[in-house]
């Protein structure tokens, strides 16, 4: 049977698919606009920087594509991204989590007082960003093929990144599809709707955050109730990619989004999951692998502008070789003797799902 997945980069000529898929992301993603202009330069850079030798990261844009071979003509399903340097050309904004401790001893009074105060501090980081998939593949192999394999270009290209792994989970939204934490606090300084702000987020320059919003401490219990239950939530549809991102070694952290106030998760790219695990195999090739008797693995090649991911049954010989089909090394690229780096797909703890 042809294999299906396969995560390879984005080329100008996906640039149709990519904005349908930012149409109908779910909820409607800051670093994912529908427009054409501002992904057509996105994919642009992209494919500047997978074909440059680079040394040390700075303001690059990997945008990955999951495609679909198993029909006549290969269909673009998903995408997903990395930026490089988060704050390579600005300023990336968040707000940390925080505790003052106020305390009179005349009153007798000492109160622990949760504040948030506006940071800059994940500027050094890389961040996983612009996930997006159809929702035919929602719940399959293929969205963790899509979400992980930019965390195996990571563990082949060090150089490229940052030592600081971050991602933005979106947060809560209400019936009315509005941000409860966005109307307790960026309104009163930005006057604008959430999806508004949200796309002018993406489309135009986030210097306007530096110059509207406040610098100083907002205290936690200041804020609405709907707002304070807001704060460092995740929205319902990504609960799933939280336990997967979890399940990579990334950890909740005291920061959360500007905007909406979604959690942010962050590691150090040694805690990875996918970089303490993965090992290159010399490939082999067999046809009569029974996909039922083995775990499933991650799989890439060597490359950058070549890069291919494909999630295969993980067959090993007695001798380390890594067996694979023939379609899933053509998939790759490989001959048998050429190098996979491979990594087992670890199980997703579903009870820590929620937010």
């Amino acid at each position: 049977m042809k294999p299906a997945l396969v995560v390879r980069p984005g080329t100008p000529a996906d640039l149709d698919t990519l904005i349908d898929l930012a149409a109908n992301a779910v909820p409607r993603l800051t670093n994912l606009p529908a427009h054409r202009e501002r992904l057509a330069e996105r994919l642009a850079r992209s494919v500047d920087a997978f074909a440059r030798t680079i040394e040390t990261p700075g303001d690059e844009m990997y945008v990955f594509v999951l495609e679909d071979q198993a029909g006549e003509a290969p269909q673009i399903v998903g995408t997903a991204s990395i930026r490089a340097r988060t704050g390579a050309r600005e300023a990336y904004y968040t707000w940390r989590r925080e505790m003052l401790i106020h305390a009179s001893q005349q009153l007798d009074v000492r109160r622990e007082v949760p504040i948030l105060s506006l940071s800059h501090e994940l500027s050094e980081a890389s961040l996983l960003c612009a996930f997006s998939l159809d929702a035919r593949y929602r719940g399959t192999v293929g969205e963790r093929l899509l979400r992980r394999a930019r965390l195996l270009f990571v563990a082949q290209h060090p150089e490229r990144f940052m030592p600081r792994i971050a991602v933005a989970m979106p947060g809560h939204l209400d019936d009315q599809q509005q941000s409860p934490f966005w109307e307790s606090v960026g309104r009163h300084f930005f006057v604008r709707d959430f999806a508004e702000i949200n796309e002018m987020a993406g489309i135009y320059s986030k210097s306007f955050i530096a110059e509207v919003i406040p610098p100083f401490p907002l205290y936690q219990a200041l804020l609405s109730d709907s707002a304070r239950a807001a704060i460092g939530s995740i929205h319902a549809a990504h609960f799933v990619a939280a336990a997967d991102l979890r399940a990579e070694g990334l950890e909740d952290s005291r920061h959360i989004d500007l905007f909406d106030g979604g959690l942010l998760l962050s590691t150090t790219y040694d805690r990875l999951y996918s970089v303490r695990h993965n090992q290159w195999h010399p490939v082999r090739l067999r046809d009569d692998i029974d996909p039922n008797a083995h775990g499933t693995a991650l799989m890439a090649n060597q490359g950058a502008a070549g890069f291919r991911c494909i999630a295969a049954p993980h067959a090993r010989s007695n001798t380390g070789q890594l067996l694979l089909a023939p379609e899933h090394a053509e998939q790759l690229g490989l001959e048998t003797g050429r190098a996979v780096l491979a990594v087992a797909l670890p199980a997703i703890d579903h009870e820590t799902t929620p937010c």
